[in-house]
């Protein structure tokens, strides 16, 4: 009974020791991580080419060949870190005072060295917001001797979509964009029958989620007037990319909007 008392009365103390220990440990990996973030500031030249390829600044990585944003990142280990709407890991095989090594999304390996000069220009700018320039389109139907006007105001909005990329160095990056927001209305006469901001949220069930999330709502029509009530086709798209999803708006007599892919 002895023996069990004294090895319960020890367990807590056993239990409080390692516990300090895995804290020194993650505050000594801390602290290296921080150490090696220092180390890579500055901007770093390609061994093959003897050109600028990054520049690195407090948590942000400037590529030279990109001219939208730079991302964010953080050393674990032997990774760094990429912060974006993909997490990326890139491992790192080498860094030392003037060297740095690592394996891009491609599998590649990046042998960089340090510049001693820290005002090489990059091609990066800052991300303007889109002139607020608004597209009017309009059309006109008949229908049983009625005559019906329909519009479709294009808005660029301040709503960022960022979509990830692979760079000219094989890393992914975030391009952003701006969305739209666009305002439809019908008319007969003077008379307005039917108003509406759309944003591509309202597409949410209907249009894949992953598509959805880096598209924009790019361009909206007035396409005719019938029995069932007045017609518009939204178009949602990826930027920088043939790809999109055409979606048939309808509204009925009592203004319920409803919608489905076209087929």
């Amino acid at each position: 009974m002895r023996k069990v008392l004294f090895f319960m009365l020890f367990m807590p103390l056993i239990a409080a020791c390692t516990g300090s220990v895995e804290k020194k440990e993650e505050k000594a990996e801390e602290e290296r991580n921080q150490m090696i973030m220092q180390h890579l500031q500055g901007i770093w030249i390609d061994d093959n080419t003897e050109l600028p390829m990054l520049k690195i600044k407090g948590d942000s990585i400037f590529l030279a060949s990109q001219i939208n944003m730079p991302f964010c990142f953080s050393i674990s280990g032997d990774s760094l870190l990429a912060k974006g709407l993909e997490p990326v890991a890139y491992r790192i095989i080498k860094i030392e005072e003037h060297v740095f090594q690592f394996y891009t999304s491609l599998g590649d390996l990046v042998s960089l060295h340090k510049s001693d000069n820290d005002t090489i220009p990059f091609g990066y700018q800052t991300v303007t917001e889109p002139e607020k320039k608004v597209i009017e389109k309009d059309s006109v139907f008949y229908f049983q001797g009625k005559r019906y006007h329909g519009y479709a105001y294009i808005n660029p909005s301040t709503k960022k979509v960022f979509r990830p990329t692979i760079t000219e160095e094989g890393m992914i990056v975030d391009n952003v964009y701006y969305d739209n927001i666009i305002h439809i209305c019908v008319f007969q006469g003077k008379q307005r029958l039917y108003a509406k901001d759309i944003s591509k949220e309202i597409f949410e069930g209907t249009v894949p989620a992953d598509f959805l999330k880096m598209s924009v709502l790019s361009d909206m029509k007035f396409t005719g007037v019938d029995s069932e009530g007045y017609h518009y086709q939204a178009t949602v798209s990826m930027p920088d990319d043939l790809s999109c999803y055409y979606v048939n708006l309808l509204i009925d007599e009592k203004g319920t909007l409803t919608f489905k892919l076209k087929e």
